[in-house]
């Protein structure tokens, strides 16, 4: 059985499989970094995943699995993980979706900068997702600590790489500001073996 993960050391949804596959003890599914953008990309990546989004993880057993979700859930089933404990299943994937669709808002609106005109920017847009991130930010603030704290869980690893993300291209915003408690957990959670070995640079 050979995998490889595709996908780029600087995407937050690359970076949860990376994790995943470091907390999990995982060694045999080698990374290979192909570039996507919202307009082109890589041939390699775009015949593994008709989406041309990463990651993607390419098996020689079956079809392409894509979407971070999907890659997360099948390494963490078929290799004995924990992450996605049946207990607190609703619970867990609640907080992954929220993590997600606070990266998703923050990779759109580096990609309004990046690949759209200047005089074809619409900054209320931009506000708009950052509204998001701080929407869901302050949401995990707020009734999301408890879990946190909590053994380690998908949900635990979505968050944690939304806000390296926030950190790497977002830092002039200062999501830390009134989010004490969750600064605090970022803190700690960054520490982890698998987080400093898989940070973005």
């Amino acid at each position: 059985m050979t995998q490889v993960l595709l996908g780029s050391p600087l995407s937050p949804f690359v970076r949860k499989a990376r994790v995943v596959i470091a907390e999990l003890g995982i060694t045999d599914i080698p990374f290979e970094q192909v570039a996507t953008s919202p307009v082109h990309g890589e041939e390699r990546i775009n015949a593994a995943n008709p989406l041309g989004k990463i990651p993607a993880l390419v098996r020689d057993e079956g079809p392409t699995l894509y979407d971070s979700r999907v890659i997360t859930r099948y390494l963490d089933a078929t290799r004995g993980g924990t992450l996605y404990p049946e207990a607190r299943l609703w619970e867990v994937l609640t907080l992954e979706a929220t993590a997600d669709g606070i990266m998703d808002a923050a990779v759109g609106m580096i990609y309004e900068e990046r690949y759209r005109p200047e005089e074809m920017r619409f900054a209320p847009w931009v506000e708009g997702q950052w509204g998001k991130v701080s929407r869901g930010l302050d949401a995990i603030e707020a009734q999301w600590m408890s879990h946190l704290a909590g053994p380690l869980d998908m949900g635990q690893i979505a968050v944690g790489c939304a806000l390296g993300y926030l950190d790497l291209r977002h830092g002039a915003r200062d999501w830390r500001a009134g989010r004490p408690a969750l600064a605090a957990w970022y803190a700690a959670f960054a520490a982890r073996p698998s987080m400093a070995a898989t940070a973005p640079a």
